[in-house]
């Protein structure tokens, strides 16, 4: 296993929230992901006027990791200039799921020097994963 470089991650995921697009909620993001090749990718939040079109940052970290031919992670930080630590959103725990095992950190950090982390099985317990629509394959469909 990779060994996890906290300092960098907390300073990539600082630099992707400095170039959110936020003009509607003031809450930029910025997260970044460890590649179990030991890069790190970045991601920022981009809302949208209409708001469905809004595309959060771990889900942007995620996707360029997927276009530079990633597919497993092994850390994710989120980072937002808030008080309160924050994890990631309901949606992104789902899309988290897909790359990462249940035992991962995902950590939260601020601009106060704060550090919260959680495994993605205490953020998604029972997560619905690729292993359930294999069990479907499997189903009589007399």
């Amino acid at each position: 296993m990779t060994t996890i470089n906290w300092a960098a991650l907390q300073t990539a995921a600082k630099q992707a929230a400095a170039q959110a697009y936020a003009p509607y909620s003031q809450f930029p993001v910025g997260v970044a992901v460890l590649a179990e090749n030991g890069q790190i990718f970045s991601g920022c939040n981009v809302e949208n006027a209409s708001y469905g079109g809004t595309v959060c940052a771990e889900r942007n970290a995620i996707a360029a990791a997927v276009v530079a031919g990633q597919r497993k992670f092994s850390v994710l930080m989120v980072y937002t200039p808030q008080e309160k630590l924050t994890p990631p959103c309901g949606i992104c725990r789902q899309v988290i799921a897909e790359f990462f095992l249940p035992e991962s950190p995902i950590a939260s950090c601020n601009h106060l020097g704060q550090q919260q982390s959680w495994s993605l099985q205490q953020l998604l317990p029972d997560a619905f994963t690729p292993t359930y629509l294999a069990a479907s394959n499997k189903i009589n469909k007399e």
